[in-house]
């Protein structure tokens, strides 16, 4: 019997590391790719669009009030309005100012649905989405209202909310801001969150010119209680 020649114990140690490095190679795409390669059972929310069935279902608001204060603006004034300093909305606080409306109710601007209600990452703190349907000039159209840094949620996503429906408390973000509302109209119908500020603000509407055009009718009812004031703030 003759033996071994290294020739052949070359050969088989290249063949064994080969297919070790085909192993590794394996494993490595298996662990990167599969991920992707499987169907995700639940999409966020932050991406989905709003159903055809959720669109056609929404009934139509017929009168839009402000968030804060009054149902119509009074008790609260903008500190930073709609594209001012590149904002993405209106900035909106009680009369008192600094923290005095710290817990202050925020109601909801009109009839719609939830999109969205929690808590938004640093800087927003919690936040609630919801869209609404709306005529104008005969055609019917979608709105959202947002509202940024709140304090106690009220509402959860899905839920039905009626106009001058309190949805959520002022708040701070966890207090990196004085206590404010930020508030934003858009026409989206998808519970994005947003960056807040932009130089491009298409697709965001000015909210308060907004509502300051679909109040409704002038006898229509105010849609909320009379605001309560605290005496110990």
């Amino acid at each position: 019997m003759k033996p071994r020649t290294s020739k052949g114990r070359t050969a088989g140690r290249w063949v064994f590391l080969v297919l070790i490095f085909l192993i590794a190679l394996g494993a490595s795409l298996f662990f990167r790719l599969a991920p992707e390669l499987r169907r995700p059972r639940k999409i966020s929310p932050a991406f989905q669009i709003a159903s055809p069935i959720l669109l056609a279902g929404l009934p139509i608001a017929a009168r839009f009030d402000f968030p804060i204060g009054s149902e119509n603006g009074a008790f609260a004034y903008n500190a930073q309005p709609f594209t001012q300093n590149r904002h993405l909305g209106d900035d909106l606080n009680g009369i008192g100012g600094e923290n005095s409306d710290l817990g202050d109710p925020i109601f909801a601007v009109a009839n719609g649905e939830v999109l969205f209600a929690g808590e938004a990452g640093p800087g927003w703190g919690n936040v609630i989405i919801v869209l609404h349907a709306y005529e104008e000039n005969g055609a019917r159209k979608f709105v959202q209202s947002y509202y940024g840094h709140v304090e106690t949620i009220m509402v959860e996503r899905k839920q039905k909310v009626h106009r001058g429906e309190q949805i959520a408390t002022i708040g701070t973000a966890g207090g990196i801001y004085w206590a404010h509302l930020h508030f934003e109209m858009r026409e989206f119908t998808t519970p994005f969150i947003g960056p807040g500020y932009r130089d491009d603000p298409r697709g965001w509407i000015d909210p308060s010119a907004f509502i300051a055009a679909h109040r409704g009718a002038p006898d229509d009812d105010v849609g909320r209680q009379a605001l309560q004031v605290n005496p110990t703030r």
